[in-house]
């Protein structure tokens, strides 16, 4: 799952910024977020993104705090410029790899077994 989710996050950053960078304020009425809301389809698509952002950004630092993530902050301040594609599963890559450390780990050492 971690490969999985490392996937997902460059195709994320990969399909994003290839818009991003081909946009130019020509091809609409105003700015970049101008252009988010230009039709009703474009509209509905941020709104989309925008609350499925918020959301990640909400559970990215609850759970990076309950698993005392370090790259949380990362995650968390490069969703809005960079991209929630890119941002959340990169964040669950990471977490995927500290859930899986922690159930290697046993809660409790088992005591060495005594040698007659």
């Amino acid at each position: 799952m971690f490969v999985v989710y490392l996937g997902l996050s460059a195709a994320g950053l990969v399909g994003t910024w290839f818009f991003n960078l081909r946009f130019s304020p020509e091809e609409g009425a105003g700015g970049y977020l101008e252009a988010w809301f230009a039709n009703n389809a474009s509209s509905s698509a941020a709104v989309d993104v925008i609350v499925v952002a918020v959301a990640a950004v909400t559970f990215m630092i609850i759970e990076g705090r309950r698993l005392r993530m370090r790259i949380t902050w990362f995650t968390v301040l490069a969703t809005f410029p960079v991209a929630v594609a890119f941002t959340f599963p990169l964040f669950l890559a990471f977490r995927h790899r500290r859930l899986r450390g922690a159930a290697r780990v046993p809660a409790v050492a088992e005591p060495a077994p005594s040698v007659s």
